[in-house]
């Protein structure tokens, strides 16, 4: 019994461990980032059918650590959504992000690069 209990953890780290993954495609981050934001996901090639004026350009935002890159991008999100409020904007331009390493361990932490705009509704 003991030993059957033993081995169920062991496939349950292992299986937890080979699912953490530390980043994500830039492919996955903009088909996800989207639709975590309330603000209005503006893609770099679509800005000129779009009638927008820039609010600030290059805000940076370093999102906290979650327990999951998909953790990391929600609370991302949630730092672009306030930064857009308080610059008194309704969307947003992706310019970059990286996960940076922060520690020996291998954590990482989601530093985002983006512009702020006001656009037509």
């Amino acid at each position: 019994m003991f030993k059957m209990k033993k081995l169920k953890l062991i496939i349950g780290i292992l299986f937890f461990m080979v699912s953490c993954s530390t980043s994500m495609t830039p492919v996955e981050v903009n088909n996800t980032l989207p639709k975590l934001t309330k603000s209005k996901f503006i893609s770099k090639t679509n800005l000129d059918e779009t009638k927008c004026k820039y609010l600030v350009k290059g805000r940076n935002y370093v999102a906290p650590i979650g327990f999951s890159v998909k953790d990391d991008l929600k609370y991302g999100a949630q730092g672009i959504d306030e930064w857009v409020k308080l610059d008194g904007g309704n969307s947003y331009i992706l310019t970059n992000y990286k996960w940076v390493t922060v520690d020996q361990n291998g954590s990482t932490q989601l530093h985002l690069e983006f512009d702020t705009l006001k656009c037509e509704e």
